[in-house]
């Protein structure tokens, strides 16, 4: 059969319609009437961040699991090791496990933990904010 047997039969499908043709000047219209709805949002947005957030009773425990601990060590001495910057004075470590471990003794390290629960809500929990047990200065033979 040649193409245009094909042709001549309905197979039950529509032709799809033609594409419009967009002028470029028509995009850029619309492009800046999204543009001048966007400042009076960010006006409300700005608002919102000057008011303090209400501080909710938290449910979850203000201990660092060791999870939590392992994860973040871990995490931050590969960020040392890329040559992020140190937030501590360095002693002669040239460790990044060490050096991590040193910020977190000093509460230094800039993450936040976000704790999941059950309800799917979530808590965010700053590292300098959790209480971290020393269990790994007994390991080492710290003070």
């Amino acid at each position: 059969m040649a193409d245009d047997d094909y042709n001549e039969m309905d197979m039950g499908y529509e032709d799809e319609p033609p594409e419009p043709e967009v002028e470029e000047g028509v995009e850029e219209d619309v492009e800046n009437d999204n543009n001048d709805e966007t400042p009076g949002d960010a006006v409300e947005t700005e608002d919102k961040e000057e008011q303090e957030p209400v501080e909710k009773p938290r449910k979850t425990s203000k201990f660092m699991t060791k999870y939590e601990r392992a994860r973040i060590l871990g995490t931050r001495a590969v960020q040392i090791s890329m040559n992020a910057p140190v937030m501590v004075e360095l002693e002669g470590e040239t460790d990044p496990l060490e050096i991590a471990m040193k910020e977190l003794r000093e509460r230094k390290i800039p993450f936040t933990i976000r704790r999941y629960l059950p309800d799917g809500s979530y808590e965010d929990w700053g590292v300098d904010e959790l209480i971290v047990e020393d269990s790994w200065k007994r390991q080492v033979g710290g003070d």
